[in-house]
């Protein structure tokens, strides 16, 4: 009997341990079965980037959830496929900061239900930045992009932190201010319009807030400044931004003593400012009514008054009869007063955008005889006037100035001069600058016409030659050739004339897409600057205009000339210069684009002694692609 039992026994421990392992089995294999059904999140994220460059897709699937997708400064290139992302159900930061993505950001991507934190900063993702509903995201990073408007903030309920700074949106995202959690909020670097406070959300409840550099109207009292800092509102706006420095200093209290008199003694305060305030717009009223006699008209037919004995030019009242000389039209009788009625006050309806220049304010202004031009503001020295009080030399170096002409450069065509205040007229450039034409229009995916002000027929036909190899060697060639004429000087004097700050949004753009200098302020014995640092500054352009990449830094240029040294030029030339021609058209526009690179690698030779002249580069660059016969 024991013999049996023992036996029992082990045969029912045996039974047990079957049970117990099919029952694994069977749970393994019920796991592996829902990993097989549902996609796995490498495979998402195979398909979400697989048309994005330098990026390590998964070799194999997981069922591992994917919580953080982190590849910052990673050099990732290509069109990212948004709306795959929002299929990550587990995703909570994504961080492709610092990077090359280009195109929009699908607004399918921020239906992600646990998604926190995105920061794509330091991109050239563009157009519209459309958000859809999204319950949990509180930080938010779009700054050093290229987007236009921003529609469906409000949707971001939960939202926090919030930059949209460094970007070229040209209105107030509305909505903004349903935004009652928000803790930080930058909108600096944009071109935005809207009414300061109305439009943002309670500041009360902001630790950080920078509006600068923008076009906002609006009052900011000294409660604000001190709690922000004056840089924060720094050329927030034009002149109907209002912002108080100090605080108002509180209306006296009569001494009372008794309810009675008190309530007397401030409904005398109140009567007596009244009358005071009533008395002094009068007077104002008055002086204007005198002192506006020169007329204009405007684009409705309305008249328009201007002071006869001062104007406001930025912040300084200067005389308005100042004479306006125009070099071309010397019968021409204008006085800054003109000036001021074809800029409507040197407001911000006339202000050109402008990022690159180290002038002042430029303007827009249609004077008689439909000349369109651009008065620009004087701030610091300009290339053969000397900095002196004596207006004559002045003139003088403004006349030598303007004998300056040449295909690529952008003439001067006029000045005036009001006591140390200095005004100088180009001629307007319809298509934008070298920035715009290359980062800004909306090649990818084109923005409807009613949510842009350009004309869509110009933007289709420019963005069609953003893609235009033989459209960008022309560019490079006309740079080179007009830097080239700045550094053999003036006529006889021997003197070199360098630019100094030769960036994309200082190559103004013709009908033709001819590219024009402009914004050229320095010679030789003026500053740091050389001829050896414009050809430094210019084979940072070649660079930008062969591979599309804008941002450049030491860094990045150090990284450049890595890739070219290795002889894999080809590999960084823009993307959309490869989709466009096929064939042998392809290979040829590869190859003289790296050659092309080849020259920006010699201009940016740590080395000065070691660069090529300015007419060296001429020569070298009409010998990669020559100019077709007539």
């Amino acid at each position: 009997m024991p013999y049996r039992r023992r036996v029992r026994s082990l045969l029912s421990l045996l039974l047990q341990v079957i049970v117990a392992a099919s029952a694994t089995a069977s749970s393994l294999y019920n796991r592996s079965s829902n990993c097989t059904r549902l996609l796995p999140d490498a495979e998402i994220v195979r398909n979400a980037f697989l048309h994005v460059g330098n990026f390590p897709l998964p070799r194999r699937s997981a069922c591992h959830p994917v919580r953080r997708l982190r590849f910052p400064s990673s050099n990732l290139t290509g069109v990212l496929r948004w709306e795959e992302l929002a299929n990550l159900s587990s995703l909570l930061t994504l961080d492709l900061s610092g990077n090359s993505l280009q195109r929009d950001i699908h607004a399918a991507f921020w239906r992600a239900p646990s998604l926190r934190a995105v920061d794509v900063s330091g991109n050239r993702l563009g157009g519209a930045l459309r958000f859809e509903p999204s319950a949990r995201l509180s930080s938010l990073d779009v700054s050093g992009n290229r987007f236009i408007s921003v529609d469906g903030v409000d949707m971001l309920a939960a939202l926090e932190n919030l930059d949209l700074s460094g970007n070229t949106v040209a209105a107030v995202p509305e909505g903004l201010l349903r935004l009652t959690r928000i803790r930080r909020l930058d909108l600096s670097g944009n071109m935005m319009a809207g009414l300061f406070p109305d439009d943002f959300p309670p500041l009360d409840g902001i630790d950080f807030l920078n509006i600068s550099h923008n076009r906002f109207s609006g009052k900011v009292d000294a409660h604000t400044v001190r709690k922000f800092g004056l840089s924060a509102f720094s050329q927030a706006g034009n002149a109907s931004l209002f912002i108080e420095e100090t605080e108002p200093a509180p209306a006296p209290i009569p001494p009372t003593s008794g309810r009675k008199k008190h309530r007397r003694g401030v409904l005398i305060v109140v009567v007596v400012c009244t009358v005071v305030a009533v008395a002094a717009l009068v007077i104002f009223a008055g002086c204007v009514a005198c002192g506006f006699r020169r007329r204009k008209k405007d684009k409705d037919g309305k008249t328009v008054s201007w002071a006869e004995e001062e104007v406001v030019v930025g912040a300084v009242k200067v005389a308005a009869t100042a004479p306006v000389v125009v070099l071309e039209r010397p019968l021409m009788d204008l006085t800054l007063a003109d000036l001021a009625a074809a800029t409507s006050g040197f407001g911000r309806d006339s202000q050109l955008g402008d990022v690159g220049g180290r002038s002042g304010a430029a303007y827009r202004a249609v004077l008689p005889g439909d000349l369109d031009v651009v008065v620009r503001v004087v701030e610091g020295g300009v290339s053969g006037v000397e900095e002196d009080d004596d207006a004559a030399a002045t003139a003088a170096g403004f006349r030598e100035l303007a004998r300056l002409r040449h295909p690529n450069i952008l003439p001067l065509l006029g000045y005036c001069i009001a006591g140390k205040e200095k005004l100088l007229l180009y001629e307007y450039m319809e298509k934008g600058d070298l920035h715009r034409w290359l980062h800004e229009l909306p090649t990818g995916s084109m923005v409807d016409a009613q949510e842009t002000s350009i004309d869509m027929s110009d933007v289709k036909e420019d963005s069609q030659s953003v893609c235009d190899w033989p459209t960008r060697h022309r560019m490079i060639l006309g740079i080179a050739r007009g830097l080239a004429f700045l550094h053999q000087g003036w006529a006889g004097s021997g003197r070199p004339i360098v630019h100094g700050h030769l960036v994309p949004t200082n190559i103004l753009l013709g009908d033709d897409l001819e590219p024009r200098i402009s914004d050229f302020m320095h010679h030789v014995g003026g500053g740091n600057e050389t001829p050896e640092s414009d050809v430094y500054n210019f084979g940072i352009l070649v660079f930008e205009l062969v591979t599309g990449q804008s941002k450049w830094d030491e860094a990045t240029v150090a990284w450049a000339r890595g890739v070219i040294r290795n002889k894999k030029g080809e590999n960084i030339v823009d993307a959309m210069l490869r989709e466009v021609d096929a064939g042998a058209a392809r290979q040829e526009v590869k190859r003289e684009a790296a050659e092309c690179l080849q020259v920006g690698f010699l201009c940016t030779a740590p080395s000065q002694q070691k660069r090529p002249t300015m007419q060296q580069v001429v020569g070298v660059l009409k010998d990669i692609r020559p100019a077709p016969a007539d």
